[in-house]
């Protein structure tokens, strides 16, 4: 995780900040003008007639006509290096912003061929495609009407489907995402999920690639890890990066409270998140962008979804591998936003 490379064609990178050359163009410019700079001051004071030794002692001290020099010299060189810095970052942005969107339609193509490949249906792409589209819409249209998240929820109806009668199943239409091709694959292994949730680290990071294809074949994994990658797509529009944010450590007991419905300044520790800038353009984005309401909202339904049958299976160990992934980090971070920890 502490390697931040990227990629322009992969989405391994996708959560990472892309590392920059050492040197750059903007660098070369703000070293040739400032060396300018600094040998045209220095030729103008070193010319200078110097002053007779009967005016120097009658002026006292010259600390403040050496106070000024500096200024002269040397504030034009910092004004000319913050330029550059900022022209650098404007460029680190533009890239970025190439770099998720190749990132998004690369692992977004993977997930439709994956699921074409599971249902035995090497020329079906474009129907899931379609199909995940038209859901993504109805959850919008559905999502708006909600001004804050609530955590009232049914235990005993994480999946409804499955309460449905074995009798009605061959009258009911076949469910999109290869659901009867879920039944064939055995239970997605807690550890697997937990490094699916992290999200590959870079190119060669087989084992993350290996978790996140495995977890994709799970449908409500799927669905998390769908909601998951657009939050953190449109945070880092905002350059916020869950690897920049170090939460309070929380102990697994206040997860397990959390999942058991308890609220309040018991399980407020989930929210550990201090970065006031992360923070401070959240609620602003929170507050004005619908779509990333909406997905927002989405994510921390899904993300509260999970952690309740979660709890009941995972060890402390698991549970505190769990609070420590990308996906983790970006709830407690919508969830202090959003107040669900209240």
């Amino acid at each position: 995780m502490a390697d931040k490379r990227s990629s322009s064609a992969t989405p391994m990178g996708l959560y990472n900040k892309p590392s920059q050359s050492r040197i750059t163009g903007f660098e070369l410019a703000a070293a040739g003008l400032s060396v300018v700079w600094m040998a045209g001051a220095s030729w103008f004071f070193l010319s200078l007639p110097r002053p007779d030794a009967s005016a120097t002692a009658n002026a006292g001290p010259d600390g403040l006509r050496f106070l000024m020099t500096l200024l002269v010299i040397f504030l034009p060189v910092a004004m000319i290096w913050v330029g550059a810095t900022a022209a650098r970052s404007s460029r680190v942005m533009r890239e970025e912003s190439a770099r998720l969107q190749s990132a998004i339609d690369a692992i977004r193509q993977a997930y439709v061929a994956q699921s074409a490949q599971t249902n035995g249906q090497p020329q079906g792409g474009e129907t899931v495609a379609r199909k995940l589209d038209e859901i993504a819409a109805a959850q919008r249209k559905t999502e708006t009407a909600l001004a804050t998240f609530t955590s009232s929820r049914d235990r005993d109806a994480l999946r409804p489907a499955a309460t449905e009668p074995a009798g009605d199943s061959d009258d009911q239409a076949a469910l999109p995402f290869g659901t009867p091709a879920d039944e064939l694959h055995p239970p997605l292994a807690r550890n697997t999920f937990i490094r699916a949730l992290n999200f590959p680290d870079t190119a060669e990071d087989e084992e993350g690639f290996a978790a996140l294809r495995q977890a994709l074949k799970d449908r409500e994994a799927a669905l998390l890890i769908e909601a998951s990658q657009n939050v953190l797509t449109l945070l880092s529009q905002d350059g916020i990066y869950m690897d920049d944010l170090r939460p309070d450590l929380c102990k697994p007991e206040i997860w397990r409270r959390f999942a058991l419905g308890e609220r309040g300044r018991t399980v407020a520790k989930i929210g550990g998140i201090h970065d006031r800038s992360s923070l401070a353009l959240t609620a602003g984005r929170m507050k004005q962008d619908p779509t990333f309401r909406d997905a927002a909202h989405n994510f921390l339904r899904r993300f509260d979804r999970m952690i309740q049958s979660f709890e009941k299976v995972a060890s402390d160990t698991e549970i505190t591998t769990l609070s420590e992934t990308r996906t983790a980090r970006a709830f407690m971070l919508l969830g202090r936003v959003a107040g669900i920890f209240d």
